[in-house]
């Protein structure tokens, strides 16, 4: 059988969010299949460095148009057919909402991550509600032969949002990289401590700034957190209104305390969740939530928000809060941070429930979806 697979998502160059999941689904999925034809598309004006994807059955099909005029096409013109652009496919694999135009015999697979576009446009500038607008995701599920959403929160998002058939809809967690499962070494610890100049005890935060991952209420939070000897660590890309939580940092009382990263490379996250007491992820709104998957698995105990899929992502092994209270959030930090047997408790939980999220187990049932129509 021939996959098409759009992979214009990883023209990045830094992964984060959708382009990491694309990556590492990828991976995994060629790694185990290794009968069907798979060709990867991809449009880029300038020079770009594809992933490294080193299978015999695996083919890139690159090209390099203008993109604006390009997207244009796809969705006005209708001129331009992708799946008959790379040469023919049985199935298309699409990882994102992008523009897209293919051939009505061509079996289209959609993985949607969030609506939260939909329901909270005001943490997206109006360049991206324009984009989205243009993209139209809800005329996107609808052409769809199958769409797969990355949790059940995010499938009932399309139900109620889109009006689309659940019985069109599977659901397969995404997983996290092998990676996060090997216990980091007290050596690799120390070099990432020296490599950041880590305080002995810290919390943790992983993720872009920007105002929907709310570390403005984390900071807030932190403020009224009764351990001197605690300091707060910051990672992440900076993404829209970042400049905000800058400026409410530059103003806090325990400024001394906070340290920001900036983006930090996937090799060096293991060790860093492995290095930090507790990470603590505020978000008000999710697709799924990796970065709590990601330090439980690193035996980081976790609170995050009550709120989206990220209820589904810890389950019973994280301490959930209200996003909109950072009373309630400094409350909990202070609460696990003073008890030993509950912070050791949470941890315990987090190690087992990181196991339900391998990325064998994720590109083994998207394989079985993508092949259930041939």
């Amino acid at each position: 059988m021939k996959i098409g697979v759009d992979i214009r998502c990883l023209m990045e160059e830094r992964y984060s969010g959708i382009s990491e999941y694309t990556y590492n689904l990828l991976k995994e999925l060629f790694a185990l299949d290794p009968k069907n034809q798979y060709f990867l598309f991809y449009n880029s004006r300038k020079a770009v460095k594809r992933p490294a994807f080193d299978f015999p059955n695996v083919t890139f099909r690159g090209f390099r148009y203008p993109n604006k005029i390009f997207n244009l096409s796809l969705r006005f013109l209708k001129l331009i057919r992708l799946d008959k652009l790379i040469g023919g496919a049985d199935v298309f694999l699409v990882p994102n909402l992008l523009f897209l135009n293919l051939s009505s015999n061509c079996r289209k697979i959609l993985i949607v991550h969030d609506l939260s576009f939909e329901l909270y446009p005001e943490f997206f500038t109006l360049k991206a509600r324009l984009w989205h607008k243009l993209i139209s995701p809800q005329n996107l599920c609808r052409q769809a032969d199958v769409i797969i959403a990355v949790s059940q929160n995010t499938k009932n998002d399309i139900i109620k949002i889109y009006d689309i058939s659940p019985e069109k809809i599977k659901v397969v967690n995404p997983g996290i990289s092998g990676a996060f499962f090997r216990p980091a070494k007290t050596s690799e610890i120390e070099k990432i401590r020296k490599k950041y100049n880590l305080a002995d005890k810290f919390i943790f935060y992983l993720g872009n700034l920007e105002p929907r991952k709310n570390v403005e209420a984390l900071i807030a939070a932190f403020e009224k957190i009764n351990q001197p000897d605690w300091h707060l660590v910051i990672a992440g890309g900076q993404a829209w209104k970042y400049k905000n939580i800058y400026k409410l940092w530059q103003k806090s009382p325990a400024r001394q305390r906070i340290k920001f990263l900036g983006y930090v490379a996937a090799v060096d996250k293991p060790a860093l969740y492995a290095a930090a007491g507790l990470f603590v992820y505020p978000s008000i709104y999710e697709g799924f939530g990796l970065p709590p998957v990601e330090a439980m698995a690193c035996g980081c105990p976790v609170i995050t928000s009550f709120s989206s899929s990220l209820v589904e992502a810890v389950g019973q092994a994280g301490l959930l809060v209200d996003p909109n209270n950072y009373q309630e959030l400094a409350e909990t930090i202070n609460q696990i941070l003073a008890e030993p047997e509950l912070w050791k408790m949470f941890k315990e939980r987090g190690l087992a429930r990181s196991q339900n999220f391998h990325w064998q187990k994720a590109a083994a049932e998207i394989l079985r979806i993508i092949e259930a129509g041939n």
